[in-house]
C-alpha cells in the first residue's frame, strides 16, 4: 500500500476487473485500495474507431474492482493521439 501513497495528486491509470480503464488524479485511498480520483475519464477502446474519452469527473472506485493502479507519465501521454488508436477492448479479468 505504501507504493500507492506516492501516486497521490498524480495522474494514474486504473484497470478494473471488468476491463474498464479509468484515468484521473488520485486524491485518496484506504487500506482496501478504495480509490478517489478527480477529473476522470474512461478510455473506451474500439477496433472500429479511435479511443473514446468518456468524462466521469470525481469518481470513487471500490477496491474489490481494482486490478491495477499505475502512474501515467503526463508528458508522454499528452503526445499520444488517442483518436488514431484502434484496439480490442480488454475483456473481463478473472483471478
Amino acid at each position: 500500500m505504501a507504493s500507492i501513497e506516492s501516486y497521490v495528486d498524480h495522474l494514474v491509470q486504473v484497470i478494473l476487473y471488468d476491463g474498464r480503464i479509468i484515468v484521473g488524479k488520485l486524491k485518496g485511498y484506504d487500506p482496501r485500495t478504495n480509490l478517489i480520483l478527480a477529473d476522470c475519464v474512461e478510455r473506451e477502446y474500439s477496433t472500429d474507431q479511435g479511443v473514446e474519452m468518456i468524462p466521469l469527473g470525481l469518481y470513487m472506485i471500490k477496491g474489490d474492482n481494482v486490478a491495477l493502479v499505475a502512474e501515467v507519465d503526463e508528458e508522454k501521454d499528452s503526445t499520444i493521439d488517442y483518436t488514431e488508436i484502434k484496439a480490442e477492448p480488454l475483456g473481463e479479468i478473472h483471478h
